[in-house]
């Protein structure tokens, strides 16, 4: 069975949703300039949730997205980078995914919760955890500063 809008509605609703202890960057796995992290979300519902962030400094691009074992991405946060909605509407460079049954994650909208840029990302993270009802009980640490390269 499909994840639906209205288990999503509950789920940002729930003020049990937790992250427990720090967040450090890793080096991308695709060796790209970008940064990223998994982080679990625990709730007294047992939601299959987790996290995952990604940061690239080089092109300030930042996302932030929970995951639900079952469905997939069902809710995100993008900053850096423009998307084009299923209806042929674009969206600007900041802008939240929402799961919906009709287009499930692919349809985007532009918040105006989110004040910090992405070069920024842990105050983003701050102001994301905030709206999305998860409490973060640990710090996130800062993105590690990119190197310079070597033959610049």
């Amino acid at each position: 069975m499909d994840f639906t809008e209205v288990e999503l509605a509950a789920l940002l609703a729930d003020t049990t949703k937790a992250i427990t202890g720090d967040i450090r960057w890793e080096e991308d796995e695709d060796h790209s300039p970008a940064v990223e992290f998994r982080a679990e979300i625990t709730s007294q519902a047992g939601y299959p949730l987790f996290v995952r962030g990604s940061f690239n400094p080089l092109a300030q691009t930042l996302t932030f997205a929970i995951i639900h074992a079952s469905s997939r991405r069902i809710y995100a946060l993008d900053l850096g980078k423009d998307h084009h909605n299923p209806s042929c509407t674009s969206v600007g460079e900041k802008h939240k995914h929402r799961w919906t049954d009709r287009f499930r994650d692919k349809d985007a909208y532009v918040p105006d919760d989110i004040t910090q840029p992405a070069t920024n990302p842990v105050a983003v993270w701050q102001e994301f955890c905030f709206e999305a009802n998860i409490t973060h009980n640990g710090i996130m640490n800062a993105p590690p500063a990119q190197q310079k390269n070597l033959f610049s």
